[in-house]
């Protein structure tokens, strides 16, 4: 008898021990992990060591009806072979059904977006849904991971199932020809309830009030990082298979100052936070602002997060002090803004945690509003109110999660992110497909932002939308409002109201919406030349053939009537050669559109990287950095106000039929600092890589702001990547920063365009790179005046043309009669300033060529311009 119960105990273990190995075909809460378009002979595993089995004859999939590719593996950037070897494809609906126990989990899709068999990557539009929540809709994975620049993704949510099973269906886009589904892993992770938190708080304008959700909310991952730290892979997560990034690519302007605990301090997990809430090695790292109390004070420790307009998002913030002498309360203390609203006051990690090494967290949640992709701004800034010991503020880790939308239907899905800039369309080549299916792109976009539109809590909108309103001049439509200080009300021949400009005619031409209609074909997307923050950019003709660059607003951009009317201040008082010019503008049927001379070899990042033109030599490079150079100089000097750019980078400098440079852009410039101010103090405006860190830190503009946006430009050039490359390693993220290092080490010659190697005079690429070094100092002061940054460039450009012609025998010690006026003009500087304009007879440059003659083209005869010659004269 004894004997007969020992064999079934055994029997019973034995049966317990195999369904605990058969992990992936449990019914029961063992994690899923499914290699979807295998077999179970494909069995492998993955990175972190678990097995993942094929979903072909699986319990999961019985029928499976989709076709079993094999991926065309060529990108060593995948972490493993698994799961994205091989893909599942459908070319309609699809189910698969996962028995699990109720609860929640995190469910991970897979993808890697290539062309499998004679499925195009392009055709892949489709959903994704569970039984009652939409969690992907009119998805393209190829054009999403494009703008993200990454070769694989992988879509995280995280759902309630209530009733056992987990129905899981795949459907191709009905609203595009030849769409099919596909997946390449699914992956099930049972995890407790980690989101809701009982101190949950909405942040509505500067009151947060208390916020819960629904146990069965769904939730998509949007971001989870490591603040301060490195990327933590899914094996050393505290036990969900979670992945953590790096902060850096995120933050703004690559503030703050990051560090790791003390080597005799143990993180210590407290009560309201258990282990699985975040590993280790998120509260052992941390960003703080940095030991310098008064620059502290002068700026905020910010993040910037990309998410889908028209969701609620839940931030949880991860807390640990792990630095002496950060032990007591009241050391440190701090505000936390979400999008501008204060979200919590006098945070205390000591007071929140109990202590240094001991963890914790706070939640918050936001609603968004618009459609598309809109930014989520993140700060800190010390809180002074309760005195606290050190001006300054820390943060160990931040997740982002998107919850769902119950408009109509449970919802979850986003738009897909638009494609990066392409290359110039001529529109001669355009067919007439291009533009049905840029029609057909329009109206899905058009149709499913309508999903995008957010109803929790009507209050919440209509102020949101107030503010909107009066902060980018929109009428309550959603369309431009008119300028009345510019124009007054017109009718045209063709029958069409227009409005009448009361600027200067020989200086600024108004176009009517007709007139612009009609220059565009209507902006036909064949015409379309490129997007940027203002709108499109389209090829235009008036005039009976003359071409034109068309910049049409996009009512829903973050730039509106204040850089409308800047643009238009700015350019129709200035003419210069290497500034573009603005021909005229339109404000008809409240619209805000801005016409300039046409441009026909477009962006000089157009030919840096990521195109198909051929590169440019290293003397046209030259060329363009002085030309572009020249005409910021201009801006600085030959006006009688300063005027600072405020966004100079590779896009912003256009190349004309004769590969002239010119700036463009003037959307966000400032008029400068007077004789006695050195900085203008105004909100920081720019472009990410390419900020001056001194302007972002302290909020005081200047002339070397522009300096240092155009060193970055200077060794884009000279390298031929981005200003921010998010995926490359932490070092080598910012250019700026990569090239210093690389400069200060003596290396720099080795990250250079490989089109350049063994082209470059070695005099003349010392001097380049020195004064690329001295631009992006990282104190204005230390920084040289645009002056001498041209004079340098100038002086290149002669040593990279003596090494040519090795018989003109230059040396920058023989500058005589032969100095450039730039020096002469400096050395004039002395004389008492009239305010008046100046001409000087010197005019010989180094490179042979007058710049009084180069920078007197095209100028009008009017008071409002005056000469270069004159630095002071403002």
């Amino acid at each position: 008898m004894a004997f007969s119960i020992l064999l079934v105990t055994l029997t019973l273990l034995a049966i317990v021990s195999l369904a605990v190995a058969a992990g992936n075909n449990s019914t029961a809460s063992a994690p899923i992990l499914l290699n979807c378009g295998a077999t179970d002979q494909n069995q492998n595993n993955d990175d972190s060591g678990r097995t993942w089995a094929g979903d072909t004859a699986s319990k999961f999939a019985p029928s499976v009806k989709g076709v079993a590719e094999t991926a065309s593996y060529q990108d060593s950037s995948l972490p493993s072979i698994v799961p994205f070897f091989t893909a599942r494809i459908f070319t309609s609906n699809y189910t698969y059904s996962f028995p699990v126990s109720p609860g929640r989990m995190f469910l991970r899709l897979y993808f890697y977006p290539v062309s499998y068999g004679n499925y195009a990557v392009s055709d892949a539009y489709f959903s994704v849904t569970t039984r009652d929540l939409v969690l992907l809709t009119e998805f393209n994975a190829s054009q999403t991971a494009q703008a993200i620049t990454s070769a694989y993704l992988v879509r995280e949510f995280s759902v309630n199932v209530s009733t056992g099973i987990l129905d899981l269906t795949f459907a191709p886009s009905t609203h595009h020809n030849g769409s099919y589904a596909f997946v390449n892993g699914i992956e099930i992770m049972p995890t407790p309830d980690i989101f809701t938190a009982p101190d949950t708080r909405f942040i509505n304008g500067d009151n947060p009030a208390p916020f819960s959700f629904s146990p069965d909310t769904g939730v998509q991952t949007m971001y989870r990082l490591n603040v301060g730290g490195n990327a933590i892979s899914r094996k050393e997560d505290s036990g969900f298979y979670r992945s953590w990034d790096n902060d850096s690519p995120y933050i703004f302007g690559g503030s703050g100052v990051t560090f790791s605990r003390d080597g005799n301090l143990t993180i210590e997990y407290t009560a309201k936070v258990p282990t699985y809430t975040a590993p280790v090695g998120v509260y052992g790292t941390a960003r703080s602002m940095g030991p310098n109390a008064q620059i502290n004070l002068n700026y905020n420790l910010t993040w910037i997060l990309p998410v889908d307009a028209g969701f609620s998002y839940l931030l949880r913030f991860h807390f640990c002090e792990i630095q002496y002498p950060i032990t007591k309360v009241n050391q440190r203390s701090f505000l936390i803004y979400i999008n501008n609203q204060t979200a919590q006051q006098q945070m205390d990690v000591i007071v929140w945690s109990g202590g240094i090494g001991r963890t914790t967290f706070t939640d918050y949640v936001i609603l968004t509003t618009g459609s598309g992709q809109v930014d989520m701004w993140v700060a800190l800034h010390p809180d002074l109110s309760s005195k606290p010991e050190y001006f300054d503020a820390i943060l160990n880790g931040l997740e982002v999660f998107k919850l769902q939308q119950n408009y109509g239907t449970n919802n979850l899905a986003g738009l897909n992110p638009p494609l990066p800039q392409k290359p110039d369309v001529n529109p001669s080549q355009a067919s007439g497909g291009g533009k049905s299916k840029g029609a057909l792109i329009g109206g899905v976009v058009g149709g499913f932002a309508v999903l995008l539109i957010a109803c929790f809590g009507a209050y919440v909108i209509c102020r949101r939308k107030k503010k909107i309103q009066k902060d980018s001049g929109k009428s309550e439509d959603g369309r431009w409002t008119p300028l009345p200080d510019y124009s007054r009300s017109r009718s045209t021949a063709s029958g069409h109201t227009a409005t009448t400009s009361t600027l200067p005619s020989n200086l600024c031409r108004h176009f009517s919406f007709f007139e612009v209609q009609t220059a565009t074909n209507n902006f036909d997307q064949a015409f379309l030349l490129g997007k940027g923050g203002f709108g499109n950019v389209y090829l235009g003709e008036i005039d009976s053939g003359t071409k034109v660059a068309i910049k049409r607003c996009n009512p829903m951009s973050e730039q509106g009537v204040h850089e409308f009317q800047t643009e238009i201040e700015m350019l129709s008082k200035l003419r210069h050669r290497h500034l573009v010019s603005l021909i005229g503008y339109c404000e008809d049927r409240s619209e805000m559109i801005l016409v300039y001379d046409y441009m026909a070899h477009g962006t000089l990042r157009e030919h840096l990287y990521n195109t198909k033109n051929p590169p440019l030599s290293w003397k046209q490079r030259l060329e363009i950095c002085i030309g572009a150079a020249r005409g910021l100089y201009y801006l600085h000097t030959g006006v009688k106000e300063t005027i600072i750019h405020r966004d100079v980078k590779t896009t912003n400098i256009l190349l004309d039929h004769k590969w002239v440079a010119k700036v463009s852009d003037f959307g966000l410039s400032k008029t400068g600092p007077n004789v006695d101010n050195t900085h203008v103090s105004t909100v920081v405006k720019g472009s990410f890589g390419y900020l001056d860190p001194e302007y972002f830190r302290r909020q005081q503009l200047s002339e070397k702001s522009d300096v240092y946006s155009f060193g970055v430009v200077l060794f884009e050039v000279l390298c031929a990547r981005p200003a921010l490359s998010p995926s490359l390693p932490k070092e080598q993220v910012s250019l700026a920063d990569w090239a210093l290092r690389c400069q200060k080490k003596g290396i720099l010659g080795q990250i250079i365009d490989p089109c350049l190697q063994g082209k470059i005079a070695p005099q003349c690429f010392i001097k380049f790179a020195e004064t690329a070094e001295k631009c992006v100092a990282d104190h204005s002061i230390d920084r040289p005046s645009m002056g001498d940054v041209l004079w340098n460039l100038e002086f290149a450009l002669q040593l990279q043309e003596s090494d040519v012609d090795s018989s003109s025998g230059f040396t920058e010690g023989t500058l005589s009669s032969g100095a450039s006026p730039l020096v002469m003009t400096r050395l004039q500087s002395d004389e008492p300033s009239t305010g008046t304009t100046t001409t000087t007879t010197t005019t010989m440059s180094i490179t042979g060529q007058s710049i009084a003659s180069v920078e007197s083209d095209e100028l009008t005869p009017s008071t409002i311009f005056s000469q270069l010659m004159h630095p002071d004269g403002r």
